[in-house]
């Protein structure tokens, strides 16, 4: 069925195998064909789960429960195949291929385009999301931000007529989230495509939009109508609940001055790497300010995430070298990428882009208890640890949930607090607010800027502008020149 498609959820809500309460419970909700909807709530309020539903991907009964049910055009979303294009909040989760226009297409050789059309259609996505990366570029080797343009382009080219968008713009610097942005608007703006979107960055969206629903944290709809309207009406109730509401930022104080100038870390002549044969940048000299927050902030591909490997001891310098200050280093070594897995626990702890990629344990009660166990703290200690840190971080009603059941913004706070856990000196974060509702992020970037004025030294990679202006005492901004300069020496 050609045009944009319509939406009807009746009584719908989902619990997860192994889990006593549902993701969310007693939606209620229609979607015109065309609306163009911004999804909203607290982290864990359902909405990814909603839009999973939406897109018919929730398993049989052995994945979870499902009560009420869905509708795409009056039929199942299971058997809508193509109608329906989603983006996931983890953009590595939608990527099939290892070559970037390969995996574009892929979803319209799937439904049958014709082969002489999908060219065009590749083209015209990629430059629409503003991917500027040769089409023979290997997935794997494209940064965060660029892999969630990847995602976009391949579901723009299948042109669906529901299209199901969580956080989008996430892990993408500012010239990307206008590009996103741009591309969406130009979609449904030609096709009148209907659109649902979860995006924690209400004021990049709210003029698009013509509706917002708010999902309730214990299931139903808290608010549904005209983006002005129900700000308007319900500011305050949506931001004690966590909505980022336009216009209300969160009440933490900014970051002060840093107090010293000595450099905990520092970093000579160096060139890094995901491995030895791709060089991503190099001529790099910079120091990382002791007892301070230090943000890393530049474009999408410049080399972020790596360098914050690099710092952390995880990836081996490519050349030049990194090194600790006397304080920090052990064993006479300096140099944190030769250091054993139990030195770095106590003195660097690293926060992954992906949350996913460290978690080890059946339960959050568990993830937060490895460090501390690797250290062989007395079982007391460890459990007032593990408490503690439930607590802080409103994962407590969670402590026996699977970790890989939880929402996106839930899994970031559990990944902080496993580094937390383990008390090292240096806490390197790789975009560390990724997903976070408004009470969410304020926990957070509260609780680290405790950990600095504690004399703990903060490493954050963000595109977040709110993170750069209160946790940024110290600024580390690599630009792509460094990047282009890296490239053309592998």
């Amino acid at each position: 069925m050609p045009g944009p498609a319509r939406v009807d959820v009746e009584g719908w809500g989902w619990r997860y195998a192994g889990r006593k309460l549902p993701a969310t419970r007693d939606v209620d909700l229609t979607i015109e064909p065309g609306e163009r909807v911004l999804l909203l709530g607290a982290s864990g309020a359902g909405k990814s789960t909603l839009l999973a539903g939406l897109a018919g991907l929730l398993g049989g009964s052995d994945e979870g429960e499902a009560t009420g049910r869905i509708l795409v055009d009056g039929q199942d979303p299971q058997t809508q195949r193509g109608r329906i294009g989603l983006v996931l909040q983890d953009p590595e989760a939608g990527i099939v291929l290892s070559r970037v226009g390969d995996d574009v297409a892929f979803g319209c050789e799937n439904l049958g385009v014709p082969a002489a059309d999908i060219p065009a259609r590749v083209a015209e996505a990629v430059a629409s999301v503003g991917l500027a990366v040769p089409f023979d570029r290997a997935t794997k080797a494209l940064s965060g931000g660029q892999k969630q343009r990847l995602a976009l382009a391949g579901v723009l080219a299948m042109r669906p007529g529901l299209l199901l968008l969580d956080e989008p713009t996430a892990n993408l610097d500012p010239v990307g989230v206008a590009e996103v942005r741009a591309a969406v608007e130009s979609v449904v703006a030609r096709e009148g495509t209907t659109l649902v979107l979860i995006e924690h960055r209400t004021a990049v969206w709210a003029d698009l939009m013509t509706r917002v629903v708010v999902l309730a944290p214990g299931g139903g709809v808290l608010a549904d109508g005209p983006p002005d309207r129900v700000f308007a009406a319900h500011g305050d109730a949506l931001a004690a609940a966590g909505v980022w509401v336009p216009g209300r930022p969160v009440d933490l104080p900014l970051a002060p001055p840093p107090a010293t100038t000595d450099a905990v870390l520092a970093a000579r002549g160096l060139t890094i790497g995901r491995d030895k044969r791709t060089v991503v940048a190099s001529g790099l000299d910079l120091g990382v300010l002791r007892g301070a927050g230090t943000v890393v902030t530049g474009p999408n591909g410049a080399g972020k995430s790596t360098l914050a490997l690099t710092l952390a001891g995880l990836l081996p310098e490519v050349s030049g070298e990194v090194v600790a200050d006397a304080a920090l280093a052990t064993r006479g070594v300096r140099r944190p990428s030769r250091w054993r897995s139990t030195e770095l626990l106590t003195r660097i702890g690293t926060v992954f882009q992906e949350p996913e990629h460290q978690f080890l344990a059946p339960t959050l009660r568990d993830e937060l208890a490895v460090g501390p166990r690797a250290l062989r703290m007395p079982a007391a200690r460890v459990d007032a640890i593990v408490d503690e840190l439930l607590e802080r971080l409103d994962l407590a009603s969670l402590a026996l949930a699977n970790p890989f059941t939880l929402s996106g913004g839930q899994k970031r706070r559990l990944s902080v607090a496993t580094v937390l856990a383990a008390s090292p000196e240096v806490i390197v974060l790789d975009e560390p607010t990724f997903g976070q509702d408004r009470r969410g992020w304020g926990e957070l970037v509260g609780l680290l800027q405790r950990e600095i004025a504690r004399g703990r030294t903060v490493i954050a990679v963000t595109h977040d502008a709110d993170v750069v202006r209160h946790l940024g005492q110290h600024r580390i901004e690599l630009d792509l020149a460094a990047a282009v300069a890296g490239a053309g020496a592998a």
